[in-house]
């Protein structure tokens, strides 16, 4: 990530010594044994509209967060009602952490740490070793100074984060921008040369042997000089068993840099590799429809390659973006929902409905994902959210492809009209604000396999 102001300095504390671990509490609908259903489990509380939807799909959605504007009401109801991951924007990183040689703070980052875990949310690493945001005893240190402290700067981070990050960007931009395909100078590669990316990597596994561990760049999201020369050391790693599980491709997107014809092919071969990829911190440029339809590209290409685990966007809200005059993300200034916001949810297969907010008072989503398929049938289900503020009703219409037919339903009080299945709770109709329910219904085909498609919900 390109430089942004760090967070101000806090008094040091010594961490927690323990964290909330998340908690997925399943509900198992009961249903008819007539009907001959398949049992359904599923999440009784998930994790954000965008997240809930990625999570469907297989993938996570997250967002870049910063610990000083976790205080405001607005961008913590729309980070809690949207997102499944956070990454820290600077309080992980080098000048944040340990601004004095072997002297560490961690409070701003165990700030964004401790609210994701009491959400429910995962949590990226973001960056154990960057040419930036560097403190000025790095940059002074001699090699043999220098790799000490970088071995050490690794080893005391991952230790005091175990078990509680699942990708970690180990190293961060190395590599020149332009046609060279060559290392970017920095302390690092300038005293310690080509074999400390390699070294960083060795370190970091035997700290955290179950955490992801990542290279990060940007403008390598296409096949591009700088692209390949992180393929070729990627390619080599894997042959060699330098450990690394994951890269992953920045994607600021705008009109002087847009997103490439190819991204999905250089992703996917990434991923041949062996590799997971990443959108690790995706904002692009721009409003209205054109916006919307490059941030579906990007959606599309990720859910396209099997091995793209997630997507995180690089801030909450236009207005403490690192690019707002370009209003690059999905909530506007006062955390209106865009019209990027409806492309992603939509391509992620979610629906939303109610006002334009980021989960505001009187707004619900539905997100649809099938849950058990045998010959001539399957089980859906729809999770309904609330937004920033409880509500005590909710209306989802279904639509199912005709011939095909809804022979049970639970968890709601259906109205069918022709092949529109109008859905209201049963006994699940108040929700508090960023909580969810789920109803299910089981489908007989009749040939037909088509998904049903799962209109706005609306709240009351």
């Amino acid at each position: 990530m390109l430089l942004q102001n760090p967070s101000g300095g806090t008094p040091a504390r010594t961490r927690p010594p323990s964290r909330a671990r998340r908690a997925l509490s399943l509900l198992t609908a009961g249903v008819l044994a007539a009907a001959g259903v398949v049992a359904l489990a599923g999440n009784a509380q998930a994790v954000g509209a965008l997240g809930d939807a990625a999570a469907a799909k297989g993938r996570y959605f997250g967002t870049a967060v910063a610990a000083n504007h976790l205080g405001e009401a607005a961008y913590a109801s729309t980070l809690n009602a949207q997102f499944d991951s956070v990454t820290p924007e600077n309080e992980m990183k080098w000048d944040a952490l340990e601004s004095s040689r072997n002297s560490f703070n961690f409070a701003a980052a165990d700030q964004i740490v401790n609210h994701a875990q009491s959400k429910g949310m995962k949590v990226r690493g973001h960056t154990l070793v960057w040419h930036s945001q560097l403190p000025g005893w790095v940059s002074g240190l001699g090699a043999t100074d220098l790799r000490s402290a970088m071995n050490n700067h690794i080893t005391q981070v991952m230790t005091h984060y175990k078990g509680e990050i699942h990708s970690w960007d180990v190293v961060n931009e190395a590599f020149q921008d332009g046609s060279s395909g060559a290392r970017r100078s920095s302390p690092f590669q300038d005293k310690l040369g080509n074999g400390f990316i390699e070294e960083a990597f060795r370190t970091a596994r035997t700290v955290d042997a179950d955490a992801k561990l990542c290279y990060n760049d940007y403008n390598t999201d296409g096949q591009n000089a700088k692209s390949n020369a992180v393929y070729d050391m990627v390619k080599d790693f894997k042959q060699r068993g330098v450990p690394i599980d994951c890269v992953g491709f920045q994607s600021h997107f705008n009109s002087n840099s847009p997103v490439p014809s190819d991204f999905q092919a250089n992703l996917q071969r990434f991923a041949a590799l062996g590799v997971d990829v990443q959108i690790t911190e995706l904002d692009i440029e721009g409003s209205g429809s054109a916006q919307a339809a490059n941030y579906t590209k990007v959606v599309n290409a990720c859910l396209a390659v099997t091995r793209c685990t997630g997507i995180t966007v690089w801030g909450v809200t236009d207005k403490y973006s690192w690019r707002s005059s370009g209003t690059p993300l999905l909530f506007d200034g006062d955390y209106n929902k865009k019209p990027a916001y409806d492309a992603v949810l939509a391509a992620l297969g979610g629906s939303t409905g109610g006002g334009g907010d980021g989960g505001g008072a009187g707004t619900c989503t539905a997100a649809y994902t099938q849950t058990a398929t045998w010959n001539g049938g399957y089980n859906g289900q729809v999770t309904v959210k609330a937004g920033a503020t409880g509500i005590t009703g909710w209306t989802v219409p279904v639509t199912v492809p005709s011939p095909q037919k809804v022979s049970a339903l639970w968890n709601g009080t259906p109205t069918t009209s022709g092949d529109v299945v109008t859905v209201k709770p049963a006994w699940n109709g108040t929700l508090a604000a960023g909580t969810s329910t789920s109803f299910g219904f089981t489908v007989t085909t009749n040939g037909n396999t088509s998904a049903p498609v799962v209109g706005a919900c609306t709240a009351s």
